[in-house]
């Protein structure tokens, strides 16, 4: 019983620092869910593209980013749920663009148009990638001693030819 004594302040402090631990961590839940939340005041003024690329993959979902500017200031993120996407070339599944690995066109045309307002509209021209993935990377030693020696170009390996 002299136990329990002894550990029933400790007990409390405890339970009361739960306590308000796990009500903190709910006001802040609740208020995160509520910044999502497009206040009523604040409409979609205009649409932009912010890509994560320069140029696009053929065979791969290239991945096609459109934010929303709001009339409070904040950018939020479209997506097809918002949002009419259009190419002259590919097909859409979402925000993805896939196009065919036998696709021969140098660029494509992606048009973007907001579902409700047809006045908010974007289209860009993103090119596609030309070279392949088989390009050789230079080894941790190489870039090692590029930096330990800026000024002294890399040896190329003769390739048989005569000097």
């Amino acid at each position: 019983m002299d136990y329990l004594d002894n550990e029933g302040p400790n007990m409390m402090i405890r339970l009361l620092f739960a306590i308000l631990l796990f009500s903190s961590c709910s006001v802040q839940a609740q208020r995160k869910s509520k910044d999502k939340e497009q206040p009523a005041s604040a409409t979609l003024d205009s649409i932009a593209f912010h890509l994560y690329t320069d140029s696009l993959k053929k065979g791969v979902h290239n991945y096609i980013n459109v934010d929303g500017h709001y009339t409070d200031g904040r950018w939020l993120p479209l997506t097809s749920k918002e949002l009419k996407f259009s190419c002259d070339g590919g097909k859409f599944e979402g925000n993805s663009l896939l196009l065919d690995k036998d696709f021969k066109g140098d660029k494509v045309t992606v048009t973007v148009t907001h579902n409700t307002n047809n006045a908010l509209t974007r289209s860009m021209i993103i090119y596609i990638k030309q070279k392949g993935d088989d390009e050789r990377l230079k080894t941790k030693e190489e870039i090692l001693d590029e930096i330990r020696n800026p000024g002294k170009q890399p040896r190329k390996k003769n390739k048989g030819f005569l000097s």
